[in-house]
């Protein structure tokens, strides 16, 4: 039987934390907080469930976006959007700062410092009664709102999610390709991104929201998807799934029928046409002390001069004015302590999320819990390997693809690789058809998320960033399996490898960022039985894991702590 519930609230499940003092916090981000994961992805899920906690608990949650809406009636305004959860969401119209971040990448001076903007969110946030801001994500926001809250009496917490603080490009990659080392005072940031000037997008967005007014939002957005494959089809040629055209030349197997010959690969020859099935640039290799590397270039990471080097100052002043600011990890705590944010307003609180606590109960109450997925020695089906993400360039889908193209033949026979990635991957599909021990299953939500502890014995996360604290970490290792890593951001502070020095139990392995081949190595080694894969038991044992309810109650005891000053 479930508890009482508030007429937004819904019931509120029995035994869920309450607080004895009910406040009224705000809570910043740029994403709509009802789409989740489907708009901002992680930072947007984490923001939202954080939200929602609080709301049980019996606070009064406000949300602010900015930076989406534009309108074709000049001035900034604040007006609510839906309440959510119980949850008051509003949204900033017509902000001279957009979101998300690459969309204002050409505006840094602005994003640095935006004085009526931030008076008109002081002033909505007094009128509102709010005592405490937790800022999110401040895309679509300026750098001085922080400070500007701060001196309007109200405390103000900043969670971590990325290095948008310190980066406009928000992951410290240079051209979404390279780890960022030397921004060069700034000057390197001009060529980063070949995105459109605000001004341009503000224009395309007033267009779009007309057109929603007038045709639906359905009928819009076929629109604004029809024209861009008109650009890309003019540009590149086609290359949609819809029409397939094979090559001239038959399948050379064609009349064998089911006779294997004496062929021993498993690799099946599609004759796609195009170019299309050509590899993405090459990763840029990186040492496996990447993360080390990076954090020695104190110096470097301060210099200033330009605009988007001044920025940058402007984010760690902004870091600094905060009264307490909370990575997930220590290693994103590390880095912005070596680009000057004071150590002392830095604390580390790790995630937790409803569905990471769903896939934990998941494994725990599976008969295999206790048991090896997997054995070299004893094993009648393949080892198979789950990639859970986007087919964004710092997510690393592209290291994994070329690793599976290292692999010996015999290696790969005995794998199954298992992609869950969001974002146009037919490209991706097409290049790997060849090989059946690939499989797409495009993206995915969290009730697949739940379920799929049973498709996959090892994860795999080769990102090429410092990933601060990555989402899909976090599930794989409640899930209760190893990983397979690239040792960049707060992976290594999460991940204990088999192969550890002290003889503590370990969780997952690591290879170089950015080396194809390393990660090859790695799949040999577990293939081969080098590694015994451990159980979700044993993964369980070498992980600090976070409950959902553990981690609303910690942010909750931070508002408490900062309001009794």
């Amino acid at each position: 039987m479930q508890s009482q519930s508030s007429e937004n609230t819904g019931p509120i499940p029995p035994g869920w934390p309450r607080t004895n003092q009910p406040r009224t916090i705000a809570i910043l981000g740029w994403a709509r907080l009802a789409l989740q994961a489907a708009e901002g992805t992680g930072y947007n899920l984490s923001a939202s469930e954080l939200a929602a906690g609080l709301v049980l608990m019996g606070h009064r949650v406000i949300y602010l976006s900015s930076g989406i809406q534009y309108a074709i009636i000049p001035g900034m305004r604040i007006r609510p959007r839906e309440t959510w959860r119980g949850i008051e969401c509003h949204e900033l119209i017509n902000s001279p700062n957009l979101s998300p971040s690459a969309a204002n990448f050409q505006n840094p001076r602005r994003e640095a410092e935006s004085k009526k903007q931030s008076e008109l969110v002081v002033s909505f946030l007094k009128d509102q009664g709010v005592e405490l801001v937790h800022s999110h994500s401040l895309e679509g926001q300026g750098l001085d709102l922080i400070g500007a809250i701060k001196a309007a009496g109200m405390p103000v917490v900043v969670t971590l999610h990325n290095y948008w603080h310190v980066c406009p490009q928000v992951d410290l990659i240079y051209n979404e390709h390279e780890l960022c080392f030397d921004y060069e005072g700034g000057r390197r940031c001009t060529g980063c991104l070949n995105e459109s000037k605000p001004g341009v997008r503000k224009v395309k967005r007033i267009a779009m929201r007309i057109a929603e007014r007038s045709l639906g939002p359905k009928q819009a957005e076929l629109i604004k998807q029809k024209s861009r494959r008109l650009i890309r089809r003019a540009i590149n040629g086609d290359d949609t799934p819809g029409i397939v055209q094979r090559q001239p030349q038959p399948d050379p197997e064609l009349a064998a029928g089911h006779r294997i010959g004496e062929r021993t690969d498993t690799a099946v020859e599609h004759a796609f046409v195009g170019s299309g099935t050509k590899a993405s640039r090459e990763p840029a290799p990186l040492p496996m002390d990447a993360n080390e590397k990076f954090l020695e270039n104190r110096e470097v990471h301060l210099r200033v001069l330009n605009d988007y080097g001044r920025r940058r100052v402007a984010g760690i002043g902004a870091l600094n004015s905060a009264d307490l600011v909370t990575p997930p990890t220590d290693h994103n705590a590390r880095l912005h302590a070596s680009m000057g944010v004071d150590p002392a307003r830095l604390r580390v609180v790790p995630y937790g999320q409803p569905h990471f606590d769903q896939i934990n109960r998941r494994a725990r109450r599976s008969p295999f819990y206790e048991h090896s997925p997997w054995r070299a020695e004893t094993a009648s089906r393949p080892l198979r390997f789950g990639f859970f993400g986007t087919v964004r360039p710092n997510k690393g889908l592209e290291v994994l693809l070329r690793a599976i193209e290292h692999l010996d033949t015999d290696i790969r026979k005995r794998c199954q690789f298992v992609i869950r990635a969001h974002g146009g991957d037919w490209a991706f599909r097409k290049r790997m058809a060849k090989y059946p021990e690939v499989n797409f299953l495009g993206g995915y939500d969290l009730l697949q998320l739940i379920a799929a502890g049973g498709e996959y014995d090892v994860g795999v996360l080769p990102h090429i960033w410092m990933d601060n604290s990555p989402l899909v970490m976090w599930e794989h290792l409640h899930a209760g399996k190893m990983i397979l890593a690239a040792r960049l951001g707060g992976a290594a502070d999460t991940i204990t490898p088999l192969d550890n020095p002290h003889g503590h139990p370990g969780n997952g392995l690591f290879f170089p960022g950015g080396q194809p081949e390393k990660l090859a190595e790695r799949i040999t080694q577990l293939v081969r039985g080098e590694y015994a894969i451990p159980s979700p038991s044993d993964v369980h044992k070498a992980t600090t894991l976070t409950s959902y309810p553990e981690h609303v109650t910690t942010v909750d005891a931070i508002y408490t702590e900062l309001l009794e000053r």
